[in-house]
Protein backbone atom coordinates (compact mmCIF):
# COMPACT_ATOMS: atom_id res chain seq x y z
CA UNK A 1 0.00 0.00 0.00
CA UNK A 2 1.15 3.48 -0.62
CA UNK A 3 0.81 4.47 2.67
CA UNK A 4 2.73 2.16 4.34
CA UNK A 5 5.84 2.82 1.77
CA UNK A 6 5.07 6.49 2.66
CA UNK A 7 5.45 5.39 6.48
CA UNK A 8 8.40 3.19 6.06
CA UNK A 9 10.47 5.62 4.15
CA UNK A 10 9.63 8.29 6.51
CA UNK A 11 11.20 6.45 9.36
CA UNK A 12 13.81 5.97 7.09
CA UNK A 13 14.55 9.36 6.98
CA UNK A 14 14.30 10.69 10.40
CA UNK A 15 15.75 7.46 11.96
CA UNK A 16 18.81 9.46 13.69
CA UNK A 17 21.05 8.72 10.79
CA UNK A 18 24.11 11.24 10.67
CA UNK A 19 24.74 14.18 8.16
CA UNK A 20 23.23 16.44 6.29
CA UNK A 21 19.46 16.27 5.45
CA UNK A 22 20.10 16.17 1.53
CA UNK A 23 23.07 13.98 1.92
CA UNK A 24 20.69 11.50 4.06
CA UNK A 25 18.19 11.77 1.15
CA UNK A 26 20.02 10.86 -1.21
CA UNK A 27 21.06 7.33 0.17
CA UNK A 28 17.58 6.55 1.69
CA UNK A 29 16.57 6.53 -1.86
CA UNK A 30 19.63 4.40 -3.06
CA UNK A 31 18.63 2.17 0.16
CA UNK A 32 14.91 1.95 -0.21
CA UNK A 33 14.79 0.76 -3.61
CA UNK A 34 18.01 -1.51 -3.77
CA UNK A 35 20.28 0.67 -6.49
CA UNK A 36 23.55 0.92 -6.13
CA UNK A 37 23.41 5.05 -5.77
CA UNK A 38 21.20 7.60 -6.24
CA UNK A 39 21.37 11.95 -7.38
CA UNK A 40 18.73 14.19 -7.14
CA UNK A 41 19.01 16.92 -9.96
CA UNK A 42 17.02 20.33 -9.47
CA UNK A 43 15.40 21.46 -12.86
CA UNK A 44 13.37 24.16 -14.09
CA UNK A 45 12.24 25.26 -17.95
CA UNK A 46 15.93 26.87 -18.83
CA UNK A 47 17.25 23.18 -17.99
CA UNK A 48 19.43 21.87 -15.23
CA UNK A 49 20.19 23.65 -12.06
CA UNK A 50 22.48 21.80 -10.91
CA UNK A 51 22.82 18.48 -8.43
CA UNK A 52 21.23 18.60 -4.88
CA UNK A 53 22.75 15.20 -3.69
CA UNK A 54 24.56 12.24 -4.65
CA UNK A 55 25.80 9.12 -3.11
CA UNK A 56 29.21 8.34 -4.12
CA UNK A 57 31.61 9.02 -7.17
CA UNK A 58 29.79 7.26 -9.89
CA UNK A 59 26.32 9.06 -8.93
CA UNK A 60 28.20 12.11 -8.90
CA UNK A 61 29.98 11.35 -12.59
CA UNK A 62 26.26 10.59 -14.01
CA UNK A 63 24.66 13.78 -12.73
CA UNK A 64 27.93 15.65 -14.01
CA UNK A 65 27.59 14.13 -17.27
CA UNK A 66 23.78 14.52 -17.97
CA UNK A 67 24.37 18.32 -17.09
CA UNK A 68 27.02 18.46 -19.55
CA UNK A 69 25.88 16.76 -22.67
CA UNK A 70 22.20 17.51 -22.01
CA UNK A 71 21.17 14.29 -22.64
CA UNK A 72 20.18 11.27 -19.53
CA UNK A 73 17.64 10.04 -17.47
CA UNK A 74 17.15 12.64 -15.76
CA UNK A 75 16.46 15.37 -17.72
CA UNK A 76 13.54 12.76 -19.59
CA UNK A 77 12.26 12.21 -16.48
CA UNK A 78 11.79 15.78 -16.02
CA UNK A 79 10.64 16.66 -19.99
CA UNK A 80 7.99 13.84 -20.44
CA UNK A 81 6.77 13.89 -16.41
CA UNK A 82 6.94 10.70 -15.96
CA UNK A 83 9.45 7.90 -15.31
CA UNK A 84 12.09 6.85 -17.77
CA UNK A 85 13.87 3.41 -17.26
CA UNK A 86 16.76 1.96 -18.97
CA UNK A 87 17.55 -1.75 -17.50
CA UNK A 88 20.69 -2.02 -19.80
CA UNK A 89 22.50 1.01 -20.60
CA UNK A 90 25.13 -1.32 -23.20
CA UNK A 91 22.03 -3.41 -24.67
CA UNK A 92 19.45 -0.67 -24.50
CA UNK A 93 16.11 -1.79 -26.87
CA UNK A 94 15.68 1.56 -28.55
CA UNK A 95 18.99 3.27 -28.44
CA UNK A 96 19.43 6.98 -26.97
CA UNK A 97 21.80 8.98 -24.87
CA UNK A 98 24.27 8.54 -27.44
CA UNK A 99 26.91 10.81 -25.58
CA UNK A 100 25.89 10.04 -22.36
CA UNK A 101 25.87 5.89 -22.33
CA UNK A 102 29.62 4.99 -22.85
CA UNK A 103 31.04 7.36 -20.25
CA UNK A 104 28.11 6.32 -17.70
CA UNK A 105 28.56 2.58 -18.52
CA UNK A 106 32.81 3.40 -18.43
CA UNK A 107 31.67 4.96 -15.07
CA UNK A 108 30.52 1.57 -13.48
CA UNK A 109 26.51 1.90 -14.28
CA UNK A 110 24.93 -0.38 -16.37
CA UNK A 111 20.82 0.21 -15.62
CA UNK A 112 19.52 4.16 -14.84
CA UNK A 113 16.30 5.38 -13.65
CA UNK A 114 14.59 8.60 -13.70
CA UNK A 115 11.58 9.47 -11.67
CA UNK A 116 10.16 13.14 -12.01
CA UNK A 117 10.37 15.39 -9.15
CA UNK A 118 7.00 17.03 -8.76
CA UNK A 119 4.71 18.86 -6.35
CA UNK A 120 0.91 19.31 -7.61
CA UNK A 121 1.45 20.08 -11.32
CA UNK A 122 4.96 21.60 -10.52
CA UNK A 123 7.58 20.20 -11.91
CA UNK A 124 11.36 21.03 -10.58
CA UNK A 125 13.80 18.71 -10.90
CA UNK A 126 13.98 14.26 -10.96
CA UNK A 127 15.15 11.39 -9.19
CA UNK A 128 17.95 9.59 -10.50
CA UNK A 129 18.87 5.22 -9.61
CA UNK A 130 21.64 3.69 -11.19
CA UNK A 131 22.45 0.10 -10.41
CA UNK A 132 25.88 -1.43 -11.65
CA UNK A 133 24.19 -4.80 -13.22
CA UNK A 134 21.57 -4.40 -15.46
CA UNK A 135 18.05 -5.65 -14.78
CA UNK A 136 14.29 -4.30 -15.06
CA UNK A 137 13.02 -2.63 -11.27
CA UNK A 138 10.80 -5.18 -10.09
CA UNK A 139 7.07 -3.80 -8.78
CA UNK A 140 8.20 -3.13 -5.90
CA UNK A 141 11.09 -1.36 -6.83
CA UNK A 142 9.22 0.95 -9.00
CA UNK A 143 6.29 1.51 -6.86
CA UNK A 144 8.88 2.17 -3.72
CA UNK A 145 10.74 4.77 -6.25
CA UNK A 146 7.82 6.28 -7.46
CA UNK A 147 6.90 7.41 -3.60
CA UNK A 148 10.36 8.14 -2.84
CA UNK A 149 9.95 10.88 -5.23
CA UNK A 150 7.46 11.83 -3.93
CA UNK A 151 8.74 12.42 -0.89
CA UNK A 152 11.95 13.32 -1.80
CA UNK A 153 10.02 16.32 -3.45
CA UNK A 154 7.77 17.48 -0.48
CA UNK A 155 11.26 17.67 1.72
CA UNK A 156 12.86 19.63 -0.84
CA UNK A 157 10.21 21.98 -0.95
CA UNK A 158 10.10 22.24 3.25
CA UNK A 159 13.84 22.35 3.22
CA UNK A 160 13.05 25.54 0.98
CA UNK A 161 10.08 27.22 2.82
CA UNK A 162 12.16 28.69 5.62
CA UNK A 163 14.59 30.43 3.27
CA UNK A 164 14.83 33.95 2.13
CA UNK A 165 13.22 35.36 -0.89
CA UNK A 166 15.53 34.67 -4.08
CA UNK A 167 17.48 32.55 -1.89
CA UNK A 168 18.73 28.49 -1.63
CA UNK A 169 17.89 27.39 1.58
CA UNK A 170 21.59 26.57 3.55
CA UNK A 171 20.23 23.03 4.43
CA UNK A 172 20.18 22.79 0.43
CA UNK A 173 23.36 24.11 -0.31
CA UNK A 174 25.10 21.88 2.22
CA UNK A 175 25.78 19.11 -0.80
CA UNK A 176 25.01 20.51 -3.61
CA UNK A 177 26.82 21.48 -6.78
CA UNK A 178 24.22 23.84 -8.38
CA UNK A 179 27.01 24.82 -10.85
CA UNK A 180 27.08 28.77 -10.86
CA UNK A 181 29.54 28.96 -12.92
CA UNK A 182 27.42 28.05 -15.48
CA UNK A 183 24.29 29.67 -14.93
CA UNK A 184 26.24 33.05 -14.53
CA UNK A 185 28.36 32.27 -18.22
CA UNK A 186 24.93 31.91 -19.45
CA UNK A 187 23.63 35.15 -18.61
CA UNK A 188 26.71 36.57 -19.98
CA UNK A 189 25.87 34.98 -23.17
CA UNK A 190 21.93 36.14 -23.12
CA UNK A 191 23.37 39.54 -23.00
CA UNK A 192 26.04 39.13 -25.69
CA UNK A 193 24.00 38.18 -28.56
CA UNK A 194 20.10 39.23 -26.95
CA UNK A 195 18.82 35.56 -26.74
CA UNK A 196 17.13 34.31 -23.79
CA UNK A 197 18.99 32.42 -20.96
CA UNK A 198 17.55 29.03 -22.09
CA UNK A 199 18.77 29.39 -25.75
CA UNK A 200 22.42 30.92 -24.22
CA UNK A 201 22.76 27.42 -22.37
CA UNK A 202 22.25 25.67 -25.19
CA UNK A 203 24.77 27.41 -27.09
CA UNK A 204 27.41 26.56 -24.13
CA UNK A 205 26.37 23.04 -24.39
CA UNK A 206 26.89 23.15 -27.96
CA UNK A 207 30.18 24.79 -28.28
CA UNK A 208 31.30 22.26 -25.43
CA UNK A 209 30.18 19.53 -27.50
CA UNK A 210 32.17 20.77 -30.29
CA UNK A 211 35.48 21.26 -28.46
CA UNK A 212 35.13 18.11 -26.46
CA UNK A 213 35.32 20.73 -23.34
CA UNK A 214 33.32 19.90 -19.99
CA UNK A 215 30.85 22.57 -19.67
CA UNK A 216 31.85 24.37 -16.62
CA UNK A 217 35.64 24.96 -18.27
CA UNK A 218 33.75 26.99 -21.31
CA UNK A 219 31.73 28.51 -18.79
CA UNK A 220 34.63 29.54 -17.06
CA UNK A 221 36.24 31.18 -19.77
CA UNK A 222 33.35 33.21 -21.05
CA UNK A 223 33.14 34.78 -17.00
CA UNK A 224 36.76 34.98 -17.28
CA UNK A 225 35.67 37.27 -20.77
CA UNK A 226 38.47 34.55 -22.61
CA UNK A 227 35.57 33.27 -25.14
CA UNK A 228 32.65 35.49 -26.09
CA UNK A 229 29.98 34.70 -28.52
CA UNK A 230 28.46 36.79 -31.34
CA UNK A 231 25.66 35.92 -33.76
CA UNK A 232 27.38 34.40 -36.22
CA UNK A 233 29.43 31.37 -35.52
CA UNK A 234 28.70 31.07 -32.36
CA UNK A 235 31.66 31.70 -29.77
CA UNK A 236 35.25 33.72 -30.45
CA UNK A 237 38.34 33.50 -28.63
CA UNK A 238 40.47 30.53 -27.23
CA UNK A 239 38.80 27.35 -26.98
CA UNK A 240 41.47 26.67 -24.25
Amino acid sequence: MPGERRLRILARLTGGTSGAETSRLCRVCADITGMSGAGIMLMSEAGPRGSLCTTDEVSALIEQLQYDLGEGPCLDAYRLDRPVLEPDIRRPVVPRWLAFSGPALGAGARAVFGFPLRVGSVRFGALNLFRDRPGTLDADQHADALVMADVAAQSILLLQAGAPPGQVAAELEAGADFQYVVHQAAGMVAAQIDVSVGEALVRLHAHAFSHDRPLTDVARDVVGRVTRFDESDGATGSPG
